[in-house]
């Protein structure tokens, strides 16, 4: 049954989950309120990955209680069935016998999927299903993609002038050095983009002619797992990639290995390495990707329509010749004006 009520209570689950996303993946954001008579009582969210869900910490955060026994749960996904790093929420729920759980949308997920839903209603809770579902389906939008594809959600992402050039005319004295082309704003929300994801690609030239560290710098949050596809090897000491201060994982045809925090992985198909590398990463619980360059990596994530998302950030300068940026024929869904420079974001309607 439809009620502004609901829907104000789940925005507040929303909100609440909001707050856990630089740390819970691969777990989706969750959060949850316990409402009596109109009025929160309870409320928590899904934090760290690994500490416990947010259904757990609403319970617990309830003073009184017997109020739980004529309450209302609301929650933005459905409650987890089956025994992780915590014990089940679904069984929380009815040891402390709540009667209502309002749910926004199903889990994905093929451990929970329904099941949680089915032992609620097996057990007399009455359900409610749906409420803002696409608002509560668009804040895992990572987690339903990485279920529902067998692969990282990704995001490209460039930097181009406003004659859209993503590089200079380089010549060897200007290898090892990035040449900025927006401004400290924005350089400021990259970081807090790379928290916001489990991994960030680059490609070998990237690494050789800008010197990339790719970590946070700028921002809270954890530094994402650095990829790279290697032909040869290099000289790895030249270069911030390979400093061994944060997880990386270097695709390769020429060894596995793993040393510190950098692991060698093998590809075997040269003709497919995207893919077998989104393959890779997928069984090791990469949820979600950047892909940072350059052109050709980029180009070729777009000719096999292995993106779901792009970011283009335009700078307010001109390079008049240099490196062409790739190109979508895409209508963009949003553009953000962030002092003189700006971010155009696009969807991909194919996926």
């Amino acid at each position: 049954m439809y009620s502004k009520d609901n829907e104000e209570f789940m925005q507040r689950c929303l909100k609440l989950a909001q707050q856990g996303q630089n740390y819970v993946a691969p777990n989706p954001m969750v959060g949850c309120v316990i409402v009596n008579n109109g009025r929160i009582i309870g409320e928590g969210y899904h934090a760290k990955y690994g500490e416990e869900h947010a259904e757990a910490k609403a319970i617990q955060s309830v003073k009184n209680k017997e109020l739980l026994k004529e309450s209302t749960l609301y929650v933005n996904l459905e409650p987890c069935c089956h025994y992780g790093k915590t014990p089940p929420c679904v069984e929380l729920i009815i040891q402390h016998q709540i009667p209502e759980v309002i749910i926004g949308t199903t889990d994905i997920n093929p451990k929970v999927s329904c099941k949680g839903i089915q032992y609620l209603k097996e057990k007399g809770v009455n359900l409610q299903i749906g409420i803002l579902e696409e608002a509560c389906k668009n804040i895992n939008i990572r987690f339903f993609t990485f279920h529902r594809k067998k692969r990282p959600y990704i995001i490209l992402k460039w930097a181009e002038t406003l004659d859209g050039f993503m590089d200079i005319d380089r010549n060897l004295k200007e290898k090892n050095k990035g040449y900025w082309i927006t401004n400290e704003a924005l350089k400021l929300k990259v970081h807090q983009w790379r928290a916001q994801e489990s991994a960030i690609f680059t490609g070998a030239n990237t690494i050789i002619n800008d010197n990339p560290q790719l970590n946070i710098r700028y921002c809270a949050g954890n530094n994402p797992i650095r990829i790279t596809f290697l032909k040869s090897p290099i000289a790895t000491k030249a270069h911030s990639f390979f400093d061994n201060t944060q997880k990386t994982i270097i695709f390769n045809p020429f060894k596995e290995e793993i040393k510190d925090k950098t692991e060698y992985i093998l590809i075997k198909d040269d003709n497919n390495i995207e893919k077998e590398m989104l393959e890779k990463l997928y069984e090791r619980n990469c949820q979600s990707i950047i892909i940072e360059g350059g052109k050709k990596t980029l180009e070729k994530f777009i000719e096999a329509e292995l993106w779901d998302e792009a970011r283009i950030l335009v700078g307010n300068k001109f390079f008049v010749n240099g490196l062409k940026a790739p190109s979508l024929s895409i209508m963009p869904h949003k553009i953000e004006q962030i002092n003189e420079d700006k971010v155009i974001y696009i969807k991909n309607p194919l996926v």
